[in-house]
């Protein structure tokens, strides 16, 4: 995308950040798009010079900028020296790939879709147990607010780093009995457990709504987010059997500078 794409149009709402803030915002969507640097053989962000001139700002307005970039991890360097863009692109992340039951001996599909990509995925497990239904899991599984459901949470991490805040919701009828109320991690994932449990989604039973989000504190804190600026992706999730039948209600919080979800129609 041109310079001129990004600038705003007349009657266009004033910005009202900080002008290192914008600064920042534009040079990190370039980065995410893969369009800085400008030269494919260099890791090299342009210099304070090129940047000063381009945005018509002061030298200290850009090295702030630059500063959020640096504290973000997207770029790296010292007083003195070139800033180099260290930024990893984006997982690409296919819903339809890792939301299906994992094949016998097979580990959690998230893991093995992350580790083809080149990653070193894990995932922890944060906490198993009985806790009252939020408003809107209740309203999915069509019971009252507060009911009791089971809650399983996990944090999924990149090469060690947190990318992913679950907490995964199962009602009592189904939980009950099961590995699904033991706190330890269950082979090939929830999907191939409730699966063996004769509970398979439909092929179009899977409905998720997607919403960028100011992340919470829980969340900040969990996937240790590396500037108050990054905004987190939500998926709330909810899967059915061919009977129209609930059996699970997820809400996966991704850190935003790490993910794009790619959806197949």
């Amino acid at each position: 995308m041109s310079t001129d794409q990004r600038k705003p149009r007349k009657g266009d709402r004033e910005d009202p950040r900080a002008i290192h803030q914008r600064i920042a915002a534009d040079l990190r969507d370039e980065i995410f798009a893969g369009e800085l640097p400008q030269d494919s053989g260099s890791k090299k962000l342009p210099s304070t010079a090129q940047l000063v001139e381009r945005f018509g700002a002061s030298n200290a307005t850009i090295q702030k900028a630059v500063g959020l970039l640096k504290d973000e991890d997207l770029v790296t360097g010292r007083p003195g020296a070139s800033v180099t863009v260290t930024a990893r692109p984006r997982q690409i992340m296919v819903p339809e790939a890792y939301s299906a039951p994992a094949e016998p001996g097979e580990t959690y599909r998230w893991i093995t879709e992350a580790e083809g990509q080149g990653y070193q995925a894990t995932s922890e497990l944060r906490g198993v147990g009985v806790v009252d239904a939020p408003r809107e899991v209740a309203t999915a599984f069509g019971i009252p607010e507060a009911s009791p459901v089971v809650c399983r949470s996990q944090v999924l991490r990149l090469d060690g780093q947190p990318a992913e805040l679950v907490h995964s919701y199962y009602p009592l009828m189904i939980a009950e009995g099961t590995p699904l109320l033991e706190a330890r991690k269950i082979k090939g994932g929830t999907p191939t457990l409730l699966a063996s449990l004769g509970y398979v989604p439909a092929p179009k039973g899977t409905v998720d709504l997607v919403t960028a989000c100011i992340p919470t504190q829980e969340q900040f804190a969990a996937l240790q987010l590396p500037g108050e600026l990054v905004p987190v992706l939500r998926t709330f999730r909810v899967v059915r059997t061919t009977e129209e039948v609930v059996i699970e209600v997820t809400v996966m919080v991704k850190a935003g500078h790490l993910y794009a979800l790619k959806y197949i129609f």
